[in-house]
């Protein structure tokens, strides 16, 4: 039994210079992304099973992105191939206060072109365990949004789990009640819900309530989690209130990450899992960031990675925060990381003295 992933790989262009401005930038680093691919490359390299759908153009580009997912151990064959460019985008690495820049150029790529009958959907579904997608392909144009929601209808309709990315990018849409549509009917078809709090204000327009301390420790005693801090109080809280949102909603799990921003190059990160029956937190790592882009991918195959293990709630949010963690330590979007190096993190290892 195998994972399946769909959605646009693209050209990353980054700086070669590190931390330097696109605007004064001379030469450029390449090299293969995309969220859906990011969470495939995580899974494979911890020994899953792992086939990718999409489309790429039949040059020496859509070549080098094929040969990029294999080094993986990534499975190709359901890549049609057509079209005429790669998407691509460029990032500029923040520094202290100045913050990360993206710029995407994926107009008319080959993959936001695709046609209805592009894909042979209960041949490729067959025999898979999850489909997992994202909220980005849904944005590139009404072919990838209509595809995705074929891929998730389909893919119910065979028992496959479906997971959800909400991946929501302000600059790929112009109408967020748009967005919200397409969610809404891909979340029904889902299993599992990737987001954060950001995200589902952005398109739900729902942000957690406000209590006052006296209600909120009315909660928390009972729950039994008067031995957290006052911050982690108000994170479990606020985890917990949009996994119900989103369940009252679409019957769904939830997982999420909560970011603190102390600098660009700094944040502290906690990661949520929660079902209709628990809400599972890590504890908190904080980061010296090297590249954060594709951070959340990793997190999701964490998350997915302990699904498959069959691990409970608690180690699933332990080892998925940890990978996240990891991923902020290395260049590009992909989390080298494998399973051990991940646990090694996930069981408060932190210190980084030297491992000999």
């Amino acid at each position: 039994m195998s994972l399946l992933f769909f959605g646009e790989m693209m050209l990353r262009l980054t700086p070669s210079i590190a931390q330097q401005q696109l605007v004064c930038a001379e030469q450029l680093s390449v090299d293969f992304a995309g969220a859906e691919s990011n969470v495939a490359s995580s899974l494979a390299l911890m020994g899953h099973e792992c086939h990718f759908v999409t489309k790429l153009p039949s040059n020496a580009l859509g070549d080098h992105g094929i040969a990029s997912l294999k080094k993986y151990g990534i499975q190709t064959d359901y890549i049609r191939r057509g079209g005429q460019r790669i998407g691509s985008y460029f990032i500029e690495m923040g520094m202290s206060i100045r913050p990360s820049k993206v710029v995407y150029d994926r107009a008319y790529s080959a993959f936001s072109q695709i046609s209805n009958d592009e894909f042979d959907w209960p041949s490729i579904l067959s025999g898979k365990r999850w489909l997992h997608v994202s909220g980005i392909s849904p944005a590139l144009s009404t072919q990838c949004a209509a595809e995705t929601i074929k891929a998730v209808k389909i893919a119910k309709s065979l028992g496959v789990k479906v997971s959800f990315d909400l991946n929501y990018r302000r600059s790929l849409w112009d109408d967020s009640q748009k967005a919200r549509d397409y969610f809404s009917e891909i979340l029904t078809y889902s299993n599992l819900a990737f987001g954060n709090a950001g995200v589902i204000s952005d398109v739900f327009d729902y942000q957690t309530p406000d209590i006052s301390e006296n209600e909120l420790a009315h909660v928390i005693s009972q729950h039994s989690l008067e031995h957290l801090g006052k911050t982690s109080q108000r994170s479990w809280y606020q985890a917990n209130d949009l996994a119900e949102f989103l369940r009252a909603k679409f019957d769904i799990d939830f997982a999420m990450t909560e970011r603190v921003h102390h600098s660009a190059n700094q944040n502290t990160l906690t990661g949520f899992y929660i079902t209709s029956t628990t809400c599972s937190f890590s504890a908190p790592i904080t980061v010296e960031i090297k590249d954060r882009l594709g951070t959340g991918d990793a997190f999701a195959a964490g998350v997915l990675h302990g699904l498959e293990r069959g691990w409970h709630g608690q180690q699933i949010a332990q080892f998925a925060n940890a990978a996240f963690a990891l991923a902020h330590t290395g260049i590009g979007d992909q989390n080298w990381s494998n399973e051990a190096e991940i646990q090694y993190i996930a069981d408060g290892n932190l210190s980084g003295h030297i491992i000999r």
